[in-house]
């Protein structure tokens, strides 16, 4: 039987938790919690991190958005018109396929 080294993370994670389940029995109470409240803590700093930064890239991808908006109008001033046309177009010839198939069949 080998040993890969999926068994070695399991055993090593295995004793690296047993060690904390001891050290934390030897704890005192009020050890333990300033343990916990110092743990909520870096939670929420974590947790507002996390909401700012999606947040942040919101405001990035609607910044990005409007300057590719404003850089193609100034390079092609009649984009809105193409577009409008290209899939205007393509609602007419899905509409123009329909009819043309025959319903009874």
């Amino acid at each position: 039987m080998s040993v890969d080294n999926k068994h070695l993370a399991a055993i090593l994670l295995g004793a690296a938790a047993a060690f904390g389940a001891y050290k934390y029995s030897n704890l005192t109470d009020e050890e333990k919690q300033k343990m916990k409240d110092n743990l909520k803590d870096k939670f929420h700093k974590l947790k507002d991190e996390a909401e700012s930064g999606a947040e942040n890239a919101k405001n990035y991808f609607n910044d990005l958005k409007d300057k590719a908006t404003a850089a193609l109008k100034e390079h092609f001033p009649d984009v809105e018109k193409h577009f409008d046309e290209f899939f205007k177009k393509g609602d007419n010839t899905s509409a123009a396929a329909e009819a043309s198939t025959p319903s009874g069949v």
